[in-house]
């Protein structure tokens, strides 16, 4: 009996993950003819159908859903044997190329890379820097490995470890909150909302928890494409904000930003690092994701 080779395996795993040819073969890095004929191959072997394909749509067949388990566990058993093989002499050196938010990044990633390449010198960590949107698109398109995001919905075929909390709070200016007539309560309604683009993704942390306070109820809402300059515009006093608590912990701190909301009024998300099914690093990701836990958010 021809038995399968662990890539067109993978190939499988990928193309039931996403259901979509074009998609799986980013996932794992070939063309999608090269992953067609590596799927038509495990038909072959298997004497089976493993998916059902139209112009519109892609199913797993009742074949492909049964050997689907018992794919991923011999995926897994065989990654354990790889570990158990190189336990005596350790990994060889390995890359893995990280997505993250620039600010995420530059605040807290770049300034861990020293303590986690000392921690790991055979592993080489790369960064790829975009909004939320890009590095989602990076990672189905196969161009990262994994993803640090705090992004709600994660994509079907993903996995994920949980890095830290993040929470939000609502700020203005000190100078602002401090002028004759600024009613910390509702004066802050009368200015102008800062935030990304929009879909008001900041703002929305205020609203999720009150709802009667509509958005465009300001007289002028400011769109600036990245925190940072979001917190450069609420600084020079230009309106409120919701921003991240771990950005701006020092501008609150040293008095120069004041807090109008904090954790307790608004909604949080959780900072996640996220990657396909199946990853060929999926143990070292998750390594990856345990040291990332242990170091705090600057």
């Amino acid at each position: 009996m021809q038995w399968p080779d662990p890539e067109s395996l993978r190939c499988f795993v990928a193309v039931a993950a996403h259901l979509n040819f074009r998609v799986a073969a980013n996932s794992v890095h070939l063309s999608p003819a090269a992953l067609g004929q590596r799927v038509a191959r495990l038909e072959e072997i298997f004497g089976v159908r493993l998916f059902e394909r139209t112009t519109r749509k892609v199913l797993l067949t009742e074949a492909g859903a049964r050997i689907l388990p018992a794919v991923k566990a011999l995926l897994d058993q065989m990654a354990d044997l790889q570990s158990i093989a190189r336990e005596g002499d350790g990994p060889g050196p390995f890359e893995l190329v990280i997505g993250t938010r620039f600010e995420l990044g530059l605040s807290w990633i770049v300034p861990s890379l020293t303590k986690l390449n000392a921690a790991r010198p055979e592993r080489s960590l790369h960064l790829s820097f975009g909004d939320s949107g890009d590095m989602l698109t990076r990672l189905e398109q196969g161009s990262v490995d994994a993803s640090v995001t705090s992004a709600r919905a994660i994509p079907a075929g993903m996995r994920y470890e949980a890095l830290h909390p993040e929470h939000y709070c609502l700020v203005v200016s000190s100078k602002l909150a401090e002028a004759p007539g600024f009613d910390s309560c509702s004066s802050w309604g009368e200015l102008t909302l800062l935030d990304l683009s929009s879909d008001l993704p900041l703002f929305r942390y205020f609203h999720d928890t009150d709802e009667a306070l509509d958005p465009w109820s300001f007289p002028r809402i400011e769109y600036l494409g990245t925190i940072a300059a979001v917190l450069y515009r609420v600084l020079e006093g230009a309106g409120v904000a919701v921003l991240p608590r771990y950005f701006v912990k020092h501008q609150i701190a040293d008095g120069s930003l004041t807090e109008l909301a904090g954790n307790d009024s608004l909604g949080s998300e959780a900072f996640r690092l996220i990657w396909h099914e199946g990853h060929p690093f999926e143990s070292e990701l998750k390594e990856l994701a345990a040291e990332l836990r242990r170091i705090p958010l600057t």
